[in-house]
């Protein structure tokens, strides 16, 4: 349920008037509750409101216009309420000004209020400024008393001065509360005169009220009049449209009348016009089928030759496989045989040759009957040949009697299977057979249908195939035929013999069946025929069975004349194993004598024969036909042409026809009205019946082989013509043992394929064309000399001529099918109904429909018409008048209607579908006189017209009287019809969208409609809404509610913020107000219901529930108000792209990235592959290998599963490289995003209870307020490239005083150019940006250097803002500074290295320690190598002087080495020590001379020029390992860098040299000190010291003090005066001088003595020992 703000309300007075209508930020704005309107013109004074004309007066004018063009002379303003006395215009134009007056004083009175309420804000926020203050000096005054009881003067002075400053504070607080107070005091005056000045003028208003009043009521009877004017107009243009709509209509029904009779002819042209068009298009369907089955069966011949080609090529490798093999075979056989006869002693070569002369005599055997079975093919062609002769000098002859309709040329079937009989003694195959019924098939095929040309070329193909080899041969025909005739014997075979009789024997006489004999005279007589005559003519064995013995009696009798003898010759060949003769010679006969004769036939075959029996006479030879038939079907109708004649549409008429069967063989029969076949197809696919039900056994014996069948095809069921012939040609030239084993195998396929074939055509002869139908049989079967009853039917339903073609077809191979031709005439009835079918579209229940029948007549006289409705249809259908006459050649019209009923389901449920609404009716009209009525039909979709909820009852539950709730309820059009609704009487309360509450719904359509419910007090709500339809049916809708006052109230309920980039944020500022005060309560009245829901006066506390996943922030989120106060809320939209968003796009551009990956990936495989392939290698022989490329070896699955396999978008974390490419791509492609989101603010009904504080509150749903928010995202002009698209740079921890860079990019992905600029940074804080900013063109990129230098030890956070025209990017800027806590092993100070040999080096190693959590950076720095070093002086001399503990003087750079490079060096010089680790510097002492000034400072400093410890170098460099250390200092210690000079001396000797060597000066200072008259001695110390060094040199030294002994008189004495010294370690001499008594004040005692050092070396120190008193201990 959604609450929106309400708006428009004007009565809430107390609303702050602080409140702006915008934040003031950019790109917000705010919708708010309070109308602007009402708080323009209070911005102005009083008395400027007086000065300025209103506009009010120019309707004024307007009012003085109409008091003067009044008819009746009375003005608009009538008499007050009071008295009634008119009211003049001057009285009309001071209340005008009085009402101006009163609205200056409103606003003026509300201004005041404003100011009343405004200066006690300001006085309530000085009294709790006061009580703040008060409560914190009280605390200062008890801080202030425990400072002083701990003794803390400085606390207790500093916190007096902030107790003096507090005292201030408060006085001037409270002087300012005075002040307002005083201010309040006026304003409520004032406030009180404005209300006593405005209840001067309340009867003023009420004289103002009256006034509208009256002025309302003259306009609406002066609206009344003109409404009654305008209907009496409205009633004279009505009756005029009247009249002219009569006119019209009687215009129109003459226009109508005539179009009626036209369109009437033109129906009546158009029903012959349709049947012809059908007639044509039928026979364009047929033609085109025709085609359509001729291209088909073109096509299947040449996939069969081509299936053909391919097993032949297929055998044709076999062969030569098997060849190949076989041959191998025969060469190791004979290999085997050679070595077996050589084994056994048999000579191998004389046996091999015997056994290749026996195969060769084999194989001319073979060749020669090869040659005779050639001939005999010959001689089969040849007679071929000779039939087609024969055939064409026939046509050319006189028409004979025709033969059986069973075969054409039976003479010719049976000649060519008698020869093929007796050429091959074995029985022919079922391929010869099959082939010589095709060869008859086609040839009837091309006589019948010479059009066809593939048929024609397939019969060209046959003969072709037969006569291809003996076509030389054919030509050798004898010149004269008479040749022919002669009976002689050949010496080549008997049967040439038999074959010559048979072909004489072709053409017997048709009419007497006797043998055609020259005449010839005898005894002067000239005698024609033969001698004797047979009685039969012919012996005819008819109908025979195989198996069953049959005899016949013949009679001869002599017809010469002469007495003739008869001698019995013998029977044809092809008889003599069938008929035998019994006949006894008779010996001679004159003439009419007879003789008997009996011919016994004994059938072993079941094939016709025929023959003769051949007798000799006197008068020459004679013979007696002999015929043999088998069982044969002999079929024939009575009629093949029926002619129904013209009858009435509606009659039923049938004729019988009779299928007879004079055969003695039954056969099955159909009846087949598809297209006309030819009578061979038929025959193909009738003769797969008689092989299913004859031959069963024989097609489940045989075999069907690969290339046999691929010549059938399945689908058509019809034989393939070329195949066939092929079959045919081999057939003939197959040897008699291959052709017996597949000899009954090609049969099987083309019957089942042809008997599917048929089964289909019978059952589509089951539909009946047209009007003309076949009766119940349509197949059976008719049994021998069996007639049968078949019907056809002729229903004529449509006028015209009706047709039916259709064949009765049969089983058995040698019946042709039979045509059989209908035809009848329809003729109209002469009554019919125009409009046979009525629709009446879509209807709906309960409501009136009306349509007119129309019955036309073209009989000659009047007929009697009766109008019959069905008895489910009298409640819902009427038709007036029942009953009616129609006059000749005219109409005759009814009335139909139709008023559908809620039962109709239940009364005509077979008429009528519940589910789809449809209606059909069918209608009769009886015509007196005519057998068939007239049927009409009435259809029509009958729906409903309800309009339905989804539910019956609106709870809008509680609502705010500040705030809208809405709820949605679903409207339903259950119609077929499109309805329109609209809601009336709708209270003020609710708002009903879209369009009001008015629409129109579509058919089915469901329309969600939103009562949007505002309540204007707070009490219980009881209503019911009304839907209308459009035709004025009451659909209600009960709602309830309950209106509540919330405690709390938002100043805006609706933000509406700008277009916001991604990553810029946009901000509001509301307020949230409690206006409830412990006194002011509301004062409507709250019925009992809702008192429980409205919240007792209390503190508030609230809190903004955010949704899941928002980019809404809210602050603050929670709080509590108290009664009066508002608090200040920030609603902040940050735009941002979701996480799983991301991760998506991620996976998308890893899968693509993987297609192209795979595609470049195939695309190098084959360039590779095709690179390799045209390298050719050539091998050792000189011939050329091709190259397998090593791809084609490797397996490529795994490549491509890996490639293929696709990460989870879970596994996608933010920060790598795909999901930054994903965020990119997304921030690309971004175009808009629009988000609304409503915020609920749960508001508690008081404070925690009181016994229990921590306790939550109780949080009512009725005071929750909502806060809508409509949030646009656009794409952003400026983006984040680095730190992984991330907007936050953290430079993590750095030590105070460092200073660390980063960079960051931003590119401009906008079309535009972007100014850029940023916020200013805190001058004082530790982030700075180094470089400038500058405009970025669109695509560009521009890095940003920070800076982070921390000065504190603090976490440090600060927002960069990058502005541009568009958004603001923001920046935010973290880090933390650390205290760097680094500690060194050595303290500073003094680092004395000692005396070291020159040239020779030292080390000593410091350890420096950090201790902080951040890497440290350090720096070693030497003095020696600072360009602003000291240079040598009285401080360096002072230092070196000077003790080492006690001394002040910094130390300065001493004695350099004369090579340059430093005496002292540090390693390493920078470097940075990780957290909690340590580092070694190692600092080298490392001298090239002697000297005893060697000095250096050595300062380790971090980065932040801070220094962890100063260190002080010291050393000395010696030439030998013995050093003496003490004594004062005798020069300056600063040295040249220059060598000092040395003289040649070439000619020292060994002796002399040390003589000459010059001693080192020492001088020791001692000075006694004389204090109280006790003088204390002086102590010196001289060190002596030996060098340990990586030289081989002596291991330790000694020293001695010469002449020791006038040391003593003198009060000098030096313990030890020698001893030895271990290298690397040092000797302490210590020189102590006490005064002898005697001595004088101030003298000055003074000795020398030598001390010499032994070691490497011998070196003499000259000691000058120096004493003094003195008063002062230096």
């Amino acid at each position: 349920m959604e609450t929106p703000d309400k708006r428009g309300e004007m009565e809430d007075v107390e609303s702050p008037s602080d409140v702006s209508d915008s934040s003031g930020l950019l790109r917000v704005h705010l919708s708010t509750d309070e109308d602007s309107d009402d708080k323009g013109p209070g911005q102005e004074t009083f008395e400027e409101e007086e000065t300025a004309l209103p506009p009010d007066f120019q309707w004024l004018e307007e009012l003085y216009e109409d008091d003067d063009g009044d008819v009746d002379g009375d003005g608009d303003l009538e008499v007050a309420a009071m008295n009634g006395q008119k009211r003049s215009n001057a009285e009309t134009a001071r209340m005008f000004k009085l009402r101006r007056n009163l609205d200056q004083l409103d606003l003026f009175h509300q201004q005041k209020e404003q100011d009343v309420l405004k200066a006690r804000e300001v006085l309530k926020l000085c009294r709790q400024n006061i009580e703040s203050l008060v409560e914190q000096r009280d605390n200062l005054e008890k801080e202030i008393e425990r400072q002083r009881a701990a003794d803390n003067s400085v606390a207790v002075f500093r916190l007096r001065s902030h107790h003096k400053q507090l005292c201030q504070k408060l006085q001037n607080e409270e002087e300012l509360e005075g002040h307002v107070n005083t201010e309040l005091k006026q304003q409520k005056l004032v406030l009180n005169e404005v209300e006593v000045e405005l209840g001067r003028f309340a009867s003023l208003r009420q004289e103002e009220q009256v006034f509208w009043v009256l002025k309302d009521q003259k306009a609406a009877t002066r609206m009344l009049q003109e409404r009654k004017a305008g209907q009496n107009l409205q009633l004279k243009m009505q009756n005029l449209r009247d009249k002219q709509a009569a006119m019209l209509k009687k215009e129109e029904a003459e226009c109508q009348k005539k179009v009626e009779e036209g369109q009437a002819s033109r129906k009546i042209a158009a029903k012959y016009l349709k049947e012809t068009i059908k007639r044509m298009h039928r026979q364009e369907a047929e033609k085109e089928q025709q085609n359509r089955e001729l291209l088909e069966k073109r096509i299947q011949a040449v996939q069969s030759l081509k299936s053909n080609i391919a097993a032949t090529q297929e055998s044709l490798r076999v062969q030569q496989s098997r060849a190949k093999a076989n041959a191998q075979k025969k060469e190791q056989q004979r290999r085997q045989l050679r070595e077996s006869l050589e084994a056994q002693g048999i000579n191998s070569i004389r046996h091999m040759y015997q056994q290749k002369q026996l195969e060769e005599i084999k194989r001319k055997q073979a060749e020669f009957e090869e040659r005779q079975k050639s001939k005999r093919v010959e001689i089969v062609a040849k007679i071929l040949q000779e039939e087609q002769l024969v055939k064409g000098r026939k046509r050319h002859r006189a028409p004979l009697p025709k033969p059986s309709t069973t075969d054409k040329f039976p003479s010719l079937g049976r000649a060519r299977e008698k020869l093929l009989h007796y050429l091959d003694p074995s029985p022919p195959p079922a391929t010869e057979e099959r082939a010589t019924i095709q060869l008859r098939q086609f040839s009837d095929i091309s006589s019948s249908s010479s059009d066809s040309s593939d048929v024609e070329d397939l019969e060209e193909t046959i003969h072709q195939e037969v006569d291809h080899q003996s076509l030389a041969d054919s030509l050798a025909e004898p010149e004269f035929s008479g040749l022919w005739d002669q009976n002689y014997k050949k010496p080549l075979n008997e049967k040439t013999t038999v074959v010559q009789t048979e072909v004489k024997q072709e053409e017997p006489d048709m009419a007497g069946g006797k043998l055609n004999i020259p005449a010839k005279k005898l005894h002067g007589k000239e005698l024609k025929g033969p001698p004797f005559i047979s009685k039969p003519e012919v012996i005819l064995f008819k109908d025979f069975e195989v198996g069953i013995m049959y005899k016949k009696k013949v009679v001869l009798t002599n017809i010469s004349y002469i007495t003739n003898h008869c001698k019995l010759i013998g029977v044809s060949a092809q008889l003599k194993d069938f008929i035998s003769i019994n006949f006894e010679p008779p010996g001679s006969l004159s003439t009419g004598m007879s003789c008997d004769m009996q011919a016994v036939f004994q059938p072993m075959i079941n094939e016709d024969l025929e023959g003769e029996v051949r007798f000799a006479s006197a008068a020459g030879p004679f013979s007696v036909p002999v015929r043999c038939t088998i069982k044969r079907c002999d079929l024939e109708v009575d009629s093949q042409f029926i002619d129904f004649g013209s009858h009435v549409v509606g009659q039923t008429i049938s004729w019988t026809i009779t299928l007879t069967n004079k055969g003695a063989l039954a056969t099955l029969f159909s009846l087949d009205t598809t297209t006309c076949l030819t009578p061979e197809t038929s025959h193909a696919q009738m003769a797969s019946q008689v092989s299913a039900n004859t031959c069963q056994e024989t097609s489940s014996q045989n075999t069907t082989s690969d290339d046999q069948s691929s010549s059938v095809s399945m689908g058509t069921g019809e034989l393939q013509p070329q195949p066939e012939s092929q079959e045919l040609s081999e057939a003939l030239q197959q040897e008699p043992p291959e052709s017996e084993a597949s000899a009954t195998g090609p049969e099987v396929i083309p019957e089942i394929a042809a008997s599917t074939d048929v089964h289909v055509q019978m059952d589509q002869s089951h539909s009946d064309y047209g009007d003309i139908s076949l009766g119940s049989v349509r197949e059976g079967e008719i049994g021998p000399f069996e007639s049968l009853k078949l019907e056809v039917v002729f229903t004529p339903t449509i006028p015209g001529e009706a047709r039916l073609d259709f064949h009765i077809k049969f089983s058995d191979l040698t019946s042709k099918p039979i045509p059989i031709q209908v035809r009848g005439v329809a003729v109209s009835v002469p009554v019919c109904v125009v409009q046979p079918s009525i629709d009446l579209k879509i209807c709906m229940f309960d409501r009136l429909y009306q349509d007119s029948i129309m019955v036309q007549s073209r009989a000659s006289t009047a007929l009697k018409l009766t109008f019959e409705v069905c008895p489910e249809m009298r409640k819902h259908m009427e038709i007036l008048p029942k009953t009616g006459f129609i006059q000749a050649q005219s109409s005759f019209n009814a009335q139909l209607k139709f008023l559908p009923r809620s039962s109709l389901s239940k009364d005509a449920k077979k008429l009528f579908d519940n589910d789809t609404g449809v209606l059909e009716v069918p209608m009769a009209v009886q015509v007196a006189g005519q057998v068939k009525p007239l049927h009409f039909t009435v259809q029509a979709v009958v729906t409903t017209s309800d309009l339905q909820f989804d539910r019956t009852e609106v709870d809008f539950g509680f609502g705010s009287i500040h705030q809208l709730v809405k709820s949605s309820v679903r409207l339903t059009n259950m119609s077929l019809l499109p309805q329109d609704f609209g809601f009336l009487g709708v209270p003020e309360f609710i708002e009903l969208q879209p369009n009001d509450g008015f629409g129109t719904l579509l058919p089915q359509e469901t329309l969600e409609i939103d009562l949007i419910f505002s309540a204007n007090k707070a009490k219980e709500y009881n209503f019911q809404l009304s839907c209308k339809s459009g035709i004025n049916r009451d659909f209600p809708l009960s709602c309830r509610a309950v209106g509540v006052r919330p405690p709390l109230q938002l100043s805006h309920s609706l933000v509406q913020f700008g277009a916001t980039a991604v990553g810029d944020h946009s901000t509001a500022i509301l307020y949230l107000i409690n206006h409830q005060t412990n006194h002011n309560q509301s004062k409507q009245p709250i019925p009992p219901a809702v008192k429980e829901a409205r919240a007792p006066v209390a503190p508030r506390l609230f809190s903004f529930t955010l949704p899941e996943d928002s980019d809404i922030s809210i602050s603050p989120s929670a709080g509590g108000l108290l009664p009066g106060e508002r608090c200040l809320v920030q609603v902040t939209f940050r735009p941002r792209l979701f996480d799983q968003d991301i991760k998506e796009e991620a996976l998308r551009l890893l899968q693509r990235a993987k297609l192209l990956a795979e595609k470049e990936l195939e695309r190098s495989r084959h360039a590779e592959q095709e690179t390799k392939n045209e390298v050719p290698v050539e091998t050792g022989k000189g011939k050329k290998a091709s190259v397998i490329p090593k791809s084609s070896q490797v397996p490529d699955g795994p490549k491509t599963e890996q490639l293929t396999e696709s990460p989870d978008p879970a596994d996608i974390q933010p920060g790598p490289e795909q999901y930054e490419e994903a965020r990119a791509s997304l921030l690309n492609s971004f175009t808009r995003r629009y988000r609304q989101c409503t915020v609920p603010c749960f508001v508690s009904d008081g404070g925690p209870p009181e016994d229990d504080p921590q306790a939550q509150p109780a949080w009512s749903p009725f005071n929750t307020l909502y806060l809508k928010l409509q949030c646009p995202a656009v794409q952003p002009p400026l983006v984040v490239v680095s730190n992984n698209g991330n907007n936050i740079i953290d430079f993590h921890r750095v030590a105070v005083g460092e200073k660390v860079i980063k960079r960051f990019t931003v590119q401009n992905i906008s079309r535009e150019t972007l100014d850029l600029r940023s916020s200013v940074l805190d001058l004082h804080g530790p982030f700075s940006l180094l470089n400038a900013l500058r405009c970025i063109r669109p695509g560009e990129k521009h890095t940003l250097v920070l800076a982070f230098s921390p000065s504190l030890e603090k976490k440090c956070r600060e927002i960069l803002e990058l502005c541009s025209q568009k958004m603001s990017l923001e920046m935010t800027l973290c880090g933390e500074g650390v205290v760097p806590a680094v500690t060194s092993s050595h303290p500073g100070g003094i680092l004395d290295f000692g005396y070291v040999l020159e040239k020779e080096s030292t080390t000593h190693v410091m350890k420096l320690q950090n201790s902080s959590a951040v890497a440290v950076g350090f720096r070693v720095l030497l003095a020696s190598l600072s360009p602003s070093r000291l240079q040598g002086g009285a401080d360096s001399v002072a230092f070196l002087l000077g003790t080492h503990t006690d001394s002040q003087v910094q130390p300065t750079v001493g004695t350099q080495n004369y090579s340059g490079l430093s005496v002292f060096s540090a390693v390493p010089v920078e470097g940075s020590i990780a957290p909690g680790q340590s580092l070694d510097i190692t600092v080298t002492f490392q001298p090239d001379h002697p000297s005893v000034n060697y000095s250096d400072r050595l300062t380790i400093e971090l980065m932040n020029k801070s220094e962890v410890c100063v260190v002080d170098l010291k050393g000395a460099a010696s030439s030998n390992n013995m050093y003496l250390i003490g004594g004062d200092l005798l020069t300056v210690p600063v040295e040249s860098l220059l060598p000092p000079l040395i003289t040649s001396q070439p000619h020292l000797t060994a002796e002399s040299e040390p003589m000459e060597k010059p001693t080192n000066p020492v001088l020791v200072t001692l000075r006694a000190s004389y204090s109280a008259g006790v003088i204390t001695p002086a102590v010196r110390e001289l060190q002596v010291g030996c060098i340990r060094s990586t030289q081989p040199i002596k291991k330790s030294g000694e020293f001695r003090w010469d002449n020791v002994a006038p040391l003593q008189p003198l009060g000098f004495s030096v313990e030890p005066s020698e001893g030895p010294v271990e290298t690397g370690h040092k000797r302490t001499i210590t020189v102590t001088w006490t005064p002898r008594t005697g001595y004088k004040p101030y003298e000055v005692v003074q000795t020398c003595l030598p001390l010499t050092l032994k070691g490497d070396e011998t070196n003499v120190y000259r000691v000058t020992l120096m004493a003094t008193v003195s008063s002062t201990a230096d």
